[in-house]
């Protein structure tokens, strides 16, 4: 059995569906389910969810449970003697930019994290760009105040705080908001004053709006974009914008009272989400609002409010980067929202590792060597038998051509005559693929722990790496081209060396028997070399560590192999 052609065309089949994956993103399609990260569940919605015209809500309070559709435009009742404003929120870390109109967040800059050498928007309100968080009360039969009404505001002394009043048919909402020093996380309390004539059964709503768009992503990788939820029940859940366009999202109806749950809007590196702290039942919720934007949010039941009663709750607003042991600090299971994919079981001990070997060496580029390295060590005896396998087969090569022209006409006792003569030279035929294929798990792994963290966004190597999170430009930048011929070009060093690193491991492997395959494993450097300019330093770095680690072992062991033959 001619094993190695067998693998040879699996190894190009895969490529091509590489390749072809790689093309579907770059003209703007989702990525195969094979190469894309795991996404949420999805199903029939049970019930179309009903179009919003606040104009048909009874204008009487109604004592029944409060069930009311969150507002999206409600009819303009604002007092034009009272002016808009927007207020800055600011620490360290973040810059919050809050509208007096509904309390609603419409900028959010993370200082700490730099785009085009100037602090990021995650949040903004703009014609290319939508992204912002909001809030209000419903409730069946009443007007209560929302996102569409203009609030009275106070900010504290210290600039700290911020409170937010609007009395509207006889309720009185007051939200504040608090932002603590180096902290993403802005805590929030809301106050229900009842001054009608009847019980009050307020709902509170939170929402997040974004568009579709993708940031931080290259023709040849994606990453998720879009709502998330988690509760203990179902977990982490991750909701496909265009699950929510055909209205396929199943939305749980109640989520019970007592456990946590959140609704977070999660893309490339950064997330934002409300996390609301009451024990009543809540329900999520998600809708298209125009062309591009969508909203997920979640409905907390606020309970009885007795006439000139009041009722306070609190909820935290997370608006920040994925930094995986911040995350878990937030709330019960938000790092999941940092993803790895399927292999997630793998990947945090790995990026626990990386992260120790961060803190002892102080830069991320030679943390990422030198956990190739300890990788690399740790596969060390399933590589030296990958690579005593292959010296075999590349000492027996002579004898497998002479073989196949001895019995070109009968491929079963060619077969024969190969096992023999792999069992006298004690050759396994799948020694060299089975070690490899055991590693495959552990590279895919530490391929979605670089891709993922953003402690890589910003963090330089060695000279001409500035940024790990980058494709390496090298030459780009030493040149000062962009593009030839109209088309997008990226030339960096890494990519150079690793392609070089792939040709020499190439020669060191027993050439194919078959001129057209020996072409094949030939062009592979080439086209992955061309794949990578495209991928960030990071990933690449790893991959050219690891080709050298190999080329030096491989070389070592022909060397050990050639010697004892010759003894």
């Amino acid at each position: 059995m001619d094993i190695k052609k067998t693998l040879l065309w699996v190894v190009f089949s895969v490529s091509g569906i590489m390749l072809f994956n790689n093309w579907q993103i770059s003209h703007g399609n989702q990525p195969l389910a094979l190469f894309a990260p795991p996404q949420g569940k999805t199903a029939e919605a049970p019930e179309k969810q009903a179009q919003i015209d606040s104009a048909q809500l009874p204008p009487v309070i109604d004592s029944t449970k409060a069930k009311s559709n969150v507002p999206i435009n409600l009819p303009n009742q604002i007092n034009e003697t009272i002016k808009t404003k927007q207020i800055h929120l600011t620490n360290d870390v973040v810059d919050l930019l809050i509208d007096t109109k509904g309390g609603t967040v419409l900028g959010a800059t993370m200082l700490k994290h730099l785009e085009g050498g100037k602090p990021f928007e995650m949040f903004a309100n703009n014609a290319t760009h939508k992204y912002f968080a909001r809030s209000g009360l419903i409730a069946t039969g009443i007007e209560l105040p929302n996102h569409n009404d203009i609030f009275q505001d106070q900010l504290s002394a210290d600039g700290q705080t911020l409170t937010l009043v609007k009395e509207k048919n006889g309720v009185v909402f007051e939200k504040t908001f608090h932002l603590s020093p180096g902290s993403y996380v802005i805590a929030t309390q809301n106050k229900v004053v009842n001054k009608t004539n009847a019980i009050l059964k307020p709902v509170l709503y939170t929402e997040l709006i974004r568009d579709g768009i993708k940031i931080h992503e290259s023709q040849f990788y994606s990453t998720f974009t879009g709502p998330a939820t988690y509760t203990e029940e179902e977990k982490f859940n991750k909701v496909e914008f265009s699950d929510i366009e055909k209205q396929k999202v199943t939305i749980p109806k109640n989520l019970g009272p007592g456990g946590p749950g959140w609704v977070s809007m999660v893309q490339h590196y950064f997330t934002s989400a409300w996390i609301p702290e009451n024990t009543n039942s809540r329900e999520f919720y998600f809708d298209k609002l125009e062309t591009n934007l969508y909203r997920a949010g979640m409905k907390s039941e606020l309970g009885e409010i007795e006439k000139n009663g009041t009722k306070i709750e609190q909820a935290k607003l997370f608006i920040g980067p994925q930094e995986e042991q911040m995350l878990k600090t937030v709330a019960p299971g938000f790092e999941l929202v940092k993803d790895y994919g399927h292999l997630t079981i793998i990947a945090k001990p790995i990026f626990w590792l990386l992260t120790n070997i961060y803190d002892f060496v102080g830069n991320w580029g030679w943390a990422i060597v030198l956990l190739t390295v300890l990788i690399k060590l740790a596969f060390f005896p399933l590589s030296a038998a990958s690579y005593k396998s292959m010296a075999r087969m590349k000492d027996v090569q002579p004898r497998l051509v002479q073989m196949k022209e001895q019995y070109k006409g009968d491929p079963q006792k060619l077969n024969v005559a190969m096992m023999e003569m792999y069992k006298k030279e004690k050759i396994n035929p799948l020694g060299g693929c089975l070690p490899v294929v055991i590693q495959i798990p552990v590279f895919i792994s530490l391929y979605w722990v670089l891709l993922s963290s953003v402690e890589m966004r910003g963090a330089p190597w060695i000279g001409w790496i500035h940024d790990l999170s980058e494709p390496d430009m090298f030459f780009n930048d030493l040149i000062g081209f962009k593009t030839i011929f109209g088309y997008s070009v990226i030339v960096g060093i890494l990519p150079i060396i690793m392609a070089v690193s792939m040709y020499i491991q190439t020669k060191l492997n027993p050439t194919p028997p078959d001129p057209v395959q020996a072409k094949v494993m030939m062009l592979m450097p080439l086209v992955f070399s061309v794949m990578f300019f495209f991928f960030p330093s990071g990933l690449v770095l790893y991959w050219v560590v690891n080709n050298i680690l190999s080329i030096a072992q491989q070389w070592q062991i022909n060397k050990l192999f050639g010697a004892s033959k010759k003894a």
